[in-house]
């Protein structure tokens, strides 16, 4: 598990608040690793051993893994048994349920002993309540990362909904913290809202943000950090087919180094500019 503390530490230690999303498509992914008995495995391993020293977290989406049975869960946990500990660890589920369910959600992702799983954090759809977040925070020590304004068209059809206060979205964040401190949610934020982030911090000052939509989705890192960044630092942004697919042959790795390095660096200057480091 990493703490708050231990994740800033990371975070000033290695210069950068990446995170790279391991989201392996079978079909985009190097034919030569279809030789290999796992080819998700062996090319999620290739890609963590090519960047672990450039990012502070790693996230896998589920939906990458469960599409493809039983053998997509087991490259699941095989790469969660494979990411290194001093990088959060993200399972992006966006799991949305109540009650008994949540709580099978939870130990399905938490409890390593039951599932073979114990990832440090989750995506979690707060559609439902209350009910579809607390069962994860029984568990000591895990984070849990509320969907609050994404990047997507349909991010227009509820999210901007007005509420007495203002938007669904602001009601979600001030409703979610009641429920927890910053020690434990984050909220996941796209990097195409950046005329929304001064007005999230309102809600969500110490938070950390996930921020998905840097680069390809047309988010900018600067307008990011310009308004979103806090005195710890406070993001986490994605980069998930940017860094993964940056070559579809035997140089994949080196490639998607070379793509990760550029953001770390990016990054490096933008947490001297903010003097967190």
């Amino acid at each position: 598990m990493l703490s708050r503390s231990q994740l800033i530490e990371q975070i000033k230690r290695k210069k950068t608040f990446l995170c790279i999303g391991l989201d392996p498509d079978v079909e985009k992914i190097p034919a030569f690793l279809r030789d290999h008995a796992d080819p998700v495995l062996e090319f999620n391993k290739r890609i963590i051993d090519a960047t672990k020293d450039l990012c502070v977290a790693y996230k896998p989406n589920s939906a990458f893994y469960e599409s493809r049975g039983i053998k997509g869960l087991q490259s699941l946990i095989s790469t969660y048994n494979y990411l290194p500990k001093d990088c959060l660890s993200i399972i992006d589920a966006k799991r949305g349920d109540i009650g008994n369910t949540s709580d099978q959600y939870a130990q399905a992702f938490f409890n390593e002993e039951a599932s073979g799983m114990g990832f440090d954090a989750i995506t979690v759809t707060p559609y439902m309540g209350n009910d579809s977040v607390t069962p994860y925070l029984k568990y000591e020590g895990k984070w849990v990362i509320i969907l609050a304004l994404t990047s997507s068209a349909g991010s227009k059809d509820f999210q901007y909904l007005p509420t007495e206060g203002g938007h669904l979205y602001e009601a979600v964040i001030q409703k979610a913290n009641t429920w927890a401190s910053a020690d434990r949610l984050m909220y996941v934020v796209g990097a195409t809202k950046r005329e929304e982030f001064t007005n999230i911090r309102k809600f969500a000052p110490d938070n950390f943000l996930l921020v998905p939509g840097v680069g390809a989705q047309g988010g900018s890192l600067e307008d990011v950090c310009k308004y979103g960044m806090t005195k710890d630092c406070g993001l986490l942004v994605n980069s998930s087919r940017g860094i993964i697919y940056a070559s579809n042959g035997e140089d994949f790795a080196e490639a998607a180094r070379a793509e990760a390095l550029k953001l770390q660096q990016q990054m490096q200057a933008e947490l001297e500019k903010a003097e967190v480091i």
